[in-house]
């Protein structure tokens, strides 16, 4: 149950980082640096009678529609939710926050702090097995259909997003929507692999039944027993291996110091674990 309340707040809070760094940051200076988000942008110049909350909106109910037809219903509920919390959160921002002007002057300012907000809360929602929805929709059509990679699908709809900007609002402001677009790529990534990072433990010490206690009890993680034989004594001796979070990692590391001193400890870092405990298989 407290799992299930934090993944929800999370799921909110990587909606309302999402739609805050597109909203203060990206559209007051039309930086449409693709997405769903960067094509309402677009359409915002020529339809500026609709709220840009209301044209996200729409744009996600169309693609969820047309998603449903053409390639059923495995989007998942929190991918549905955050497809309408987003363009809400947006459009309450419009109403709550009027902007008169863009945060900052500089326009690389606005659109560095846009795209890592943004980023940010997408790769929270990536983190929860969720999406904006969006283009990843229409990406999913394109493998579907045509067998396109979904990285290369969301790059083609991004590029003709770019293309669409740079027509509407000038070839500087379309070259920052691309550079975002970059941005966008490697930040997301670059954060779902610190989200996601665990240790790999290696340990060999006097006290390995201890040890392994506390990883089982204390830690709620699992253990691997192997012996090995030493190149210097020849002595045969139980060598431990784990994957824990950092901060479980801490623990272990400072539980073992108190209890052997003169204990080895090896630590590579890993940054994907899926199975019990972790990520799930899917």
């Amino acid at each position: 149950m407290k799992k299930s309340i934090l993944g929800f707040l999370l799921l909110n809070v990587g909606a309302f980082m999402d739609a805050a760094g597109f909203y203060f940051f990206l559209s007051p200076d039309n930086i449409a640096a693709g997405g769903i988000n960067g094509l309402a942008l677009v359409l915002n110049h020529y339809l500026p009678f609709l709220p840009l909350g209301a044209l996200v909106l729409i744009l996600s109910l169309i693609l969820l529609t047309t998603g449903f037809i053409l390639i059923g219903t495995n989007f998942g509920i929190k991918t549905v939710y955050c497809s309408i919390v987003i363009p809400l959160w947006i459009w309450a921002l419009e109403k709550l926050y009027p902007l008169q002007k863009p945060v900052a002057d500089d326009l690389l300012i606005q659109m560095i702090f846009g795209v890592i907000i943004s980023s940010i809360g997408l790769a929270i929602l990536f983190n929860q097995n969720a999406s904006s929805g969006g283009t990843d929709i229409a990406a999913r059509i394109l493998y579907k259909y045509h067998s396109l990679d979904l990285g290369k699908g969301l790059f083609i709809i991004d590029f003709f997003i770019v293309v669409a900007a740079a027509f509407t609002f000038g070839i500087e402001k379309g070259l920052y929507a691309l550079l975002g677009v970059v941005m966008y790529s490697f930040t997301i990534d670059y954060i779902i692999a610190g989200i996601d990072t665990s240790h790999h433990v290696t340990i060999i010490t006097r006290e390995s039944e201890r040890v392994r206690e506390f990883i089982i009890n204390e830690l709620d993680r699992g253990v691997t027993i192997y012996t090995a034989l030493g190149g210097y004594d020849r002595q045969e001796r139980p060598v431990l291996i784990s994957i824990v979070k950092r901060r479980e990692y801490i623990k272990l590391r400072d539980y073992i110091r108190s209890l052997d001193p003169y204990a080895f400890i090896s630590v590579q870092t890993t940054h994907k674990v899926l199975g019990e405990g972790f990520a799930p298989l899917d």
